[in-house]
C-alpha cells in the first residue's frame, strides 16, 4: 500500500470532487471512482497536509446521491477537499 498526498482537487460545476491530484506524481490525476476503488481495496490511501500542519485522511462516505470522497479537518460539516486549489 502506498500513501498518496493530495494537493489539488478537480470539481464539477456543483463543487463535487471529481478527481484527486498532486502535480508531478505518476498517479495524478486520479478520478473519484479510481480513488474510491483504491481506498476500498486498501491498495492506496490518500491524505492532505494542511497549511496549519494538520494531516487528514481522505475517506469514502455514502451520501444521498452515492459514494464520495471527503476529509474532515475542522468542526464544520463542509467537505474540506473543496478548499484545495483546482487541478
Amino acid at each position: 500500500m502506498a500513501e498518496r498526498q493530495v494537493t489539488r482537487t478537480g470539481k464539477d460545476t456543483n463543487g463535487d470532487i471529481t478527481r484527486l491530484c498532486n502535480h508531478g506524481e505518476h498517479w495524478s490525476p486520479r478520478t473519484k471512482s479510481e480513488a474510491i476503488r483504491d481506498i476500498d481495496s486498501g491498495v492506496h490511501t490518500y491524505f492532505v497536509s494542511w497549511p496549519d500542519g494538520r494531516r487528514t485522511e481522505v475517506r469514502v462516505v455514502s451520501g444521498p446521491t452515492g459514494r464520495y470522497l471527503r476529509t474532515d479537518r475542522d468542526s464544520t460539516t463542509r467537505n474540506n477537499l473543496a478548499d484545495l486549489p483546482d487541478c
